[in-house]
């Protein structure tokens, strides 16, 4: 055991006792957390607007605040920017983190003093959660690489802005500094190309023992390595390499290529951050799901999925919410985010503690035939086919083909990369309709009501995700190849890489 872990072990273990009693009493800590977000907001113009004073209920509080996404708030965003301060949250926000919206542009999302502990700290608590449970902790006492955007940050309204990523860079303690890679001025390069370059120029004699990022990424990250070293696998480069950090993405569908790249599976810890405030982390080796972060400054709210677009759908508390129904997931926090849609659709698989899998967008999806597919169904179904004909896939994403060029009934195109193809294409392809199948009840009615012919498979050159994702500006970072559309715009712009 090395001094770094040796000395941070009792606070780690403290950590894990604090997140077994926030586990415990996750509805009683909801309740606190929104007690302490009213009386805050009253103090704000929102509040103000919305009758915070009259607010001591979350009835009373469904009553005065609608859901909104940002564009919804985003005069009061205005207002910030123009220099005015109490407006969404007392004060002025600390940062904002930049975002790409589809309807708003550039959203500017505010990170306050109060809400910036629950980004940073949730993320050291899983860290060091995992080393209280597992008793591994000697990932501390080497190198570790966290593959983000840039922490070079502009200015809008006087506060300053930039990617989430970037901006937990200037967070950093002290103590972790000395083993964060890469260097500040490698992170700041913004070709993803060159900084990889550089990232495995600082890191190929390092003593590299845990490794975060987007799954993609880091295989190409780990591609770079082995190609530069000429080592086989990665633990043969980083003997000392014992756990893989991620969120963002399912891991499954990258797993085997990822653990083929290292040379064996690694423990891996698995989050759920977004600018919004981070949601959950895992919390255990051994359960399925991650944990619901019930008492960091964020008050849930949860929609069923198919109500998200009606005026006034249901709304739920953390105590309402049943296991397996999906939900959209609305939050207010001390960042003054007060009925916001982030988006993200959810499903609980323990409600003691309260456990969550990450089902999707709320406008990732198809439903051109009232088929409302989501993105843990096409994941399922891919790997259940994957798994059954011994293929690896490197990346896919799936959209509707409403009006065949060919001809003949409409159907889903999947565009598949394949690490490796499968020797019967056509035999694949109906093995992951029969999956579809399974998953979708409605997939099923239109399959069998012949509204819909089986899926048809589209496969891609090796290398097209990536040439895609860089022909649109989002090579690298945080960026994420949508798994669902619900029109053809990435379709149409993956089909130059189809293998004809």
């Amino acid at each position: 055991m090395g001094l770094k872990s040796f000395l941070i072990r009792p606070f780690a273990h403290k950590i894990a006792r604090d997140i077994e009693r926030m586990a415990a009493n996750a509805v009683a800590a909801q309740e606190r957390v929104f007690q302490t977000l009213i009386e805050k907001g009253r103090l704000t113009a929102f509040g103000r607007d919305h009758g915070f004073g009259g607010i001591n209920s979350y009835e009373a509080f469904k009553n005065e605040v609608p859901i909104r996404d940002y564009e919804g708030l985003k005069h009061y965003i205005e207002r910030i920017k123009q220099g005015q301060a109490d407006v969404l949250w007392p004060g002025r926000p600390k940062y904002f983190a930049k975002t790409s919206g589809t309807t708003s542009g550039v959203k500017y999302i505010p990170l306050t003093r109060d809400s910036m502990p629950n980004h940073f700290e949730t993320a050291r608590n899983a860290l060091f959660n995992y080393y209280a449970r597992t008793g591994k902790g000697h990932f501390l006492d080497g190198k570790m690489i966290f593959l983000s955007g840039s922490p070079v940050l502009d200015e809008v309204g006087g506060i300053p802005t930039g990617r989430l990523s970037g901006i937990v860079n200037h967070e950093v303690p002290a103590w972790l500094r000395t083993n964060q890679l890469p260097s500040y001025a490698t992170n700041c390069i913004e070709d993803w190309e060159e900084k990889l370059d550089r990232i495995v120029d600082e890191t190929l004699r390092a003593d590299m023992r845990l490794i975060s990022g987007i799954p993609p990424w880091v295989q190409m990250y780990y591609e770079r390595l082995l190609g530069r070293s000429g080592k086989k696998t990665v633990r043969e480069l980083f003997p000392n390499y014992s756990v893989f950090v991620y969120g963002g993405v399912n891991f499954e569908p990258y797993r085997d290529k990822l653990e083929e790249l290292v040379g064996q599976r690694i423990d891996s810890v698995e989050t759920y951050p977004a600018s919004e405030g981070f949601i959950a982390f895992q919390d255990s080796q051994e359960e399925k799901g991650l944990l619901l972060n019930a008492d960091s400054g964020i008050f849930f709210e949860f929609v069923p999925v198919e109500e998200i677009h009606q005026d006034n759908p249901t709304r739920l508390s953390l105590k309402e919410v049943e296991t397996g129904a999906n939900y959209a997931l609305i939050i207010n926090n001390n960042a003054g985010l007060w009925g916001y849609n982030i988006g993200d659709t959810v499903s609980f698989v323990s409600k003691d503690p309260y456990r969550l899998l990450v089902t999707g967008r709320v406008k990732h999806y198809i439903s051109a035939f009232g088929e409302h597919v989501i993105g843990k169904e096409v994941e399922e179904a891919m790997l259940a086919a994957a798994k059954r004909h011994n293929i690896r896939i490197v990346e896919f994403t799936v959209a509707p083909q409403v009006n065949p060029p060919e001809g003949g009934l409409p159907y889903h195109e999947w565009f598949v990369e394949f690490d490796e193809a499968p020797r019967e294409p056509e035999t694949f392809a109906a093995e992951l309709d029969r999956e579809m199948v399974k998953q979708n009840i409605y997939y099923e009615d239109l399959i069998t009501g012949n509204i819909l012919r089986p899926l048809v498979l589209r496969s891609m050159q090796a290398g097209a995700f990536r040439e895609y994702m860089k022909a649109q500006g989002k090579l690298g970072g945080q960026n994420k190849v949508p798994r669902l559309s619900n029109d053809r715009k990435i379709a149409e712009a993956l089909e130059a890489w189809v293998i004809k």
